[in-house]
């Protein structure tokens, strides 16, 4: 079986991805100062239930962990800070790649279905045609596991694992008991970056976006975090079972509540380490000093 046609067949289990759209009504302009841009965030060392009220049989049993204190970036890497580290080391990254193993996901909402676009990269995030230009905030994707691991040891910190991950993810919810509500409030309101309708039919585009947002559109966490839930799903450095999957975190702008309720710090998928898509990014972290 090709690169391609394996990680189609894994995408068909994760949430989709739509055009890009802006973000509709009074709100078009929103996101991180470019002073609190690449601020982390330190989580201090603690006990937590990781795979808290598992939704999904690849989630829980809940288990108590205990985490080490570390430091994690507050937002998704930006398609600016990829473009410096790009630019310091000439990083070719997977999708970029000639054919036959170039290119990368897109989902079309006109037809919605998958296609493998030889012209989506990360500077080019709906193929050929289009760019990133004036989008700088925006989480970068496209990038696969080697390309985020590559950034992360240019930039002097590394991924997250899984435990890290979910546990920032967890000391964010407004509710700590109840997991969905990094993604809805109380009333039912969106409080991330998620799909509001019946996926794929319609996307209401209740929380202001049909697409990814900019980083630092929808209000922290209680620990200072952006978007850990929606936005784009996030890799962490933690092998899924078997093969060359690496797990990846969080949901995205896709998921919705009648056919991915993802958007939970206890949800996880499988992606191939090679493959790239575009509501997959990535966070960084760093030991604790």
């Amino acid at each position: 079986m090709s690169r391609s046609v394996a990680a189609f067949a894994c995408l068909l289990a994760l949430s989709a991805c739509g055009a890009p759209a802006a973000r509709q009504g009074a709100g078009a302009a929103c996101g991180l100062p470019a002073a609190q841009m690449g601020v982390f965030m330190t989580m201090p060392a603690g006990d937590f239930v990781m795979g808290a009220d598992p939704r999904y049989p690849e989630e829980g049993p809940g288990l108590r962990v205990h985490v080490d204190a570390f430091a994690i970036q507050a937002h998704e890497v930006t398609n600016d800070q990829f473009a410096a580290f790009v630019a310091a080391t000439g990083h070719v990254t997977d999708a970029e790649r000639p054919a036959p193993n170039g290119g990368s996901a897109v989902f079309s909402s006109d037809l919605r279905q998958w296609r493998l676009d030889r012209g989506a990269t990360w500077r080019t995030p709906e193929g050929a045609d289009s760019s990133i230009a004036g989008r700088g905030a925006m989480p970068v994707v496209h990038v696969s596991h080697a390309d985020a691991q590559a950034y992360a040891r240019w930039a002097g910190a590394r991924l997250p694992s899984e435990v890290e991950w979910e546990y920032a993810a967890a000391r964010q919810l407004p509710d700590p008991a109840d997991q969905r509500s990094g993604a809805y409030d109380g009333a039912g309101a969106p409080v991330a970056n998620t799909w509001q309708g019946v996926f794929p039919i319609k996307d209401d585009g209740e929380d202001g976006f049909r697409a990814p947002a900019p980083v630092g559109c929808f209000p922290a966490g209680a620990t200072g975090l952006y978007d850990m839930i929606g936005n784009v799903w996030e890799w962490t450095d933690t092998p899924y079972a078997e093969g060359a999957q690496f797990t990846i975190k969080g949901g995205s702008y896709l998921c919705a509540k009648n056919f991915c309720g993802r958007f939970r710090p206890a949800a996880r998928q499988p992606q191939d380490a090679d493959f790239s898509t575009g509501h997959i990014g990535f966070r960084v972290v760093k030991d604790a000093r």
